[in-house]
């Protein structure tokens, strides 16, 4: 058993949104609504769908015939926008599946430039409405090693609790043994801190262990705390906390628990 707390929503649950929501592509707003579902196509998050009444149509494309899926049968569509095009962007339920899902859309994340929760512009995936994610000060003593060698050691880390994952631990760059860390080009996004503006691999001897620490220089409002601290994957590292080594966590990011 983890030893933090998992998702509780279910594969398939539907729920409303009451949010509004809008859709941006080639500069031209496909859709505004505030009639969206939450639907959960697998547990961790769930995608937006999005009412086929408040879509402007003359933007989508018919692509092919009916398809089936578990959730019920759809139109595939596209977007077409000028010159612009972008096929396979959108499925138009039918309504012979799950309940609520007839003349509802769902549009592929990355086939739409923008997307907004009233006016704040969302990344990666719609943010979960049963995830919480508190950034907390703490004065616990943390240390983070890898093959012996010790990467950081602070007694004054933010502690990140986030639904679903384990508690990630952000460090002050003056506590990280930048020796072993390797900057690198990588980015990710994430919808509840923002976008990374550092990432590391580590070097431990001759051998580099590829993506395993990031920073947030600007993270979103609610987790300032975070802002310039260095946070390593726990999935992927020894973790101590007050001398007591962690179990090393398996997570969608890393299914498996071992180094590598």
């Amino acid at each position: 058993m983890n030893d933090y707390p998992g998702m509780i929503s279910e594969k398939n649950l539907i729920q409303p949104v009451p949010r509004r929501i809008r859709g941006y592509f080639a500069g031209e707003l496909i859709f505004d609504t505030t009639a969206a579902l939450y639907v959960w196509e697998w547990a961790p998050y769930p995608q937006f769908y999005i009412p086929l009444a408040d879509v402007k149509s003359e933007f989508l494309v018919d692509e092919a015939q009916e398809n089936h899926e578990t959730r019920g049968s759809y139109h595939r569509k596209g977007l077409a926008v000028g010159e612009r095009e972008h096929p396979a962007a959108a499925k138009v339920y039918v309504g012979d599946g799950l309940e609520g899902l007839a003349d509802m859309v769902r549009f592929e994340w990355d086939a739409l430039d923008s997307w907004f929760e009233e006016d704040e512009q969302v990344f990666v995936h719609p943010r979960n409405p049963y995830t919480r994610v508190d950034a907390v000060r703490s004065t616990r003593t943390v240390r983070v090693e890898l093959d012996g060698a010790v990467l950081a050691e602070s007694s004054s880390p933010v502690m990140v609790y986030e639904t679903g994952l384990p508690t990630r631990y952000y460090l002050n760059r003056t506590e990280v043994n930048f020796e072993h860390l390797v900057p690198n080009d990588t980015v990710t996004e994430c919808p509840y801190k923002g976008t990374t503006t550092d990432y590391w691999s580590v070097k431990v001897g001759d051998t580099v262990h590829k993506d395993l620490a990031w920073s947030y220089s600007f993270p979103t409002r609610q987790l300032l705390p975070i802002a310039g601290l260095v946070a390593f994957y726990n999935e992927k590292l020894d973790i101590f906390i007050d001398g007591v080594e962690l179990t090393q966590a398996k997570t969608h990011f890393f299914p498996s628990a071992s180094a590598s």
